[in-house]
């Protein structure tokens, strides 16, 4: 059992305790014939100033207020000790249901009260119109709670009923922290449409053209000094959040492995956006896909890496017809929540002109990926193979390098190819012919020749 995980469990008792006196006094206060003139909010929580535990740390970082920190812990008591809440089913003997003022959505097939916003509301105030209009102003779009997506009102699809009778629904990462202490990585799907990646490389082991190079620095140095730049030079109210960048350039030219290697040598998650999951004929759809990655991804310091991104950020049209109208508007969307989004967000294209001039013109850095010159192909042809491999004193892999304009991704596909031919000829050494025949496939995939 880990220390980070008795932590939290430690803490987290105390505030089941301090959130199980709240009830206790809301319910006693409300059935009481004479009401108490005391107030709930004298039941002081408990004191985490000196705790070690995530969960200390979460509520010392946002610094709650007695009402912020209460709606957390409502919002955590169905995934801990869900039995808390069971009071709440008490009948209304005149009505024969249950409470209408306790709030909580329709319970399960199991007898499970899930706690909404008007559950908050009677816990936090009682009949006090005051403290049940501050729970409301909890889930405005302004406050923290929305904008770092932690803690929310979730409606059905659909639902067009009052926003504060809405399940309160907690943020999964934020619920995996303040439990376990560990990260969640959101599962890849149609709910998430953005997966992981990684790389097995290091920054020795990449050939780049010095200019890109010397671009690719730039991101390394916002990542470093970003957030001293905009908290303690005070730019966060002058800059844009975040960072955007356009990597361009042939395909196999190296772009996804730099945003991997950006993510691994600075401790940052990349995530690949699977635009076939995000783009939707339906209208509106497109956006709210998109959407759930960027709120996923806000306030995490993910990268976010769009792969042939013009299929998403392409060119706006001239609007002749609603299509083209409900087009330009997803484009608009993207606009914004990539112009809003604190992370960093790198578009991938093969060509710079494909992206709709919106989206250029608020890039911090449009970095070209060209073809390897001779000197660096010949570096990748001597890196790539691997040390077992044996060659024919035919081999000329200088010139090889000189006279056939391969992309690093082709060059590795190459030696792939001959690499297992020769395996498959029980090891035998590579020949010229070999290199030559590997890079005619490679060409004629992509209708040329070599």
């Amino acid at each position: 059992m880990t220390s980070k995980l008795i932590e939290n469990a430690r803490d987290l008792e105390q505030e089941l305790t301090w959130f199980r006196r709240i009830l206790e006094a809301r319910l006693k206060n409300y059935f009481s014939a004479e009401p108490s003139s005391g107030s709930l909010l004298e039941i002081e929580p408990p004191d985490l100033s000196k705790s070690t535990s995530e969960y200390a740390g979460f509520v010392r970082h946002y610094h709650f207020s007695f009402a912020e920190r209460l709606a957390f812990v409502l919002g955590l008591v169905p995934h801990i000790r869900p039995q808390l809440l069971d009071e709440l089913f008490t009948l209304n003997t005149t009505t024969n249901r249950r409470f209408t003022e306790f709030g909580g959505a329709q319970p399960r097939a199991e007898g499970e009260f899930w706690p909404t916003g008007e559950t908050l509301a009677f816990i936090l105030g009682g009949k006090d119109l005051s403290l049940r209009f501050l729970a409301q102003l909890l889930f405005e779009p302004t406050h923290f709670f929305s904008k770092h997506n932690i803690l929310k009102l979730a409606p059905a699809a659909g639902d067009d009923a009052p926003q504060m009778k809405a399940p309160l629904r907690l943020s999964e990462d934020v619920l995996s922290i303040v439990t376990t202490g560990q990260h969640r990585q959101p599962s890849f799907g149609s709910g998430f449409p953005a997966q992981r990646i990684e790389t097995r490389f290091n920054w020795d082991d990449v050939v780049l053209h010095p200019g890109t190079r010397k671009s690719i620095e730039e991101i390394q140095t916002w990542i470093t000094h970003g957030e001293t730049l905009m908290e303690d030079w005070g730019m966060g109210a002058k800059l844009r959040p975040g960072y955007r960048s356009l990597f361009y350039g042939p395909p196999g030219t190296g772009k996804t492995l730099i945003a991997c290697l950006l993510g691994k040598t600075t401790g940052r998650d990349v995530y690949k956006v699977d635009i076939s999951l995000v783009m939707s004929k339906y209208i509106g759809e497109t956006e709210k896909n998109l959407g759930r990655v960027f709120d996923q991804a806000e306030h995490k310091g993910w990268i976010l890496f769009f792969d042939e991104a013009d299929a998403l950020f392409g060119k706006r049209s001239e609007t002749k017809d609603s299509h083209d109208r409900y087009a330009n508007q997803e484009v608009s969307f993207l606009l914004q929540r990539i112009e809003t989004f604190d992370g960093i967000a790198i578009l991938a294209s093969n060509l710079r002109d494909n992206l709709d001039d919106a989206f250029t013109r608020r890039f911090e850095s449009i970095i070209y990926f060209p073809i390897p010159r001779p000197e660096e192909r010949m570096k990748l042809w001597r890196q790539g193979f691997s040390p077992k491999a044996r060659f024919a004193n035919s081999v000329d892999l200088e010139r090889i390098a000189r006279e056939h304009a391969l992309s690093g991704g082709m060059i590795m596909n190459v030696i792939r190819y001959v690499s297992l031919q020769a395996l498959k000829e029980g090891g035998r050494p590579l020949t010229q012919e070999d290199l030559l025949l590997g890079i005619r496939r490679e060409f004629a995939k992509e209708g040329k020749t070599g």
